[in-house]
């Protein structure tokens, strides 16, 4: 869920999710097997992205999505 607060236009809230689920994927074998939920923990300003499909608004989602998800992740076993 991305509530407005975080992004203002539908746009960029669906590049937001969008990202989610790639990098969940890109992940998944790593995961903890339960469900998660992401809440951002900063809000994505018109001013600062000037469009929803700018390089610069993905690399700043999927950068704080990569730290959020680092934090999840199962620690490998050695064998």
């Amino acid at each position: 869920m991305v509530p407005k607060r975080w992004a203002k236009r539908a746009v960029t809230r669906n590049l937001i999710k969008r990202q989610i689920y790639s990098l969940g994927d890109g992940i998944e074998d790593q995961l903890f097997n339960v469900s998660h939920v992401v809440r951002l923990r900063a809000s994505f300003d018109r001013k600062q992205f000037k469009s929803a499909s700018s390089e610069l608004l993905k690399a700043a989602v999927r950068l704080e999505l990569e730290q959020l998800f680092l934090k999840t992740v199962r620690p490998k076993v050695m064998a």
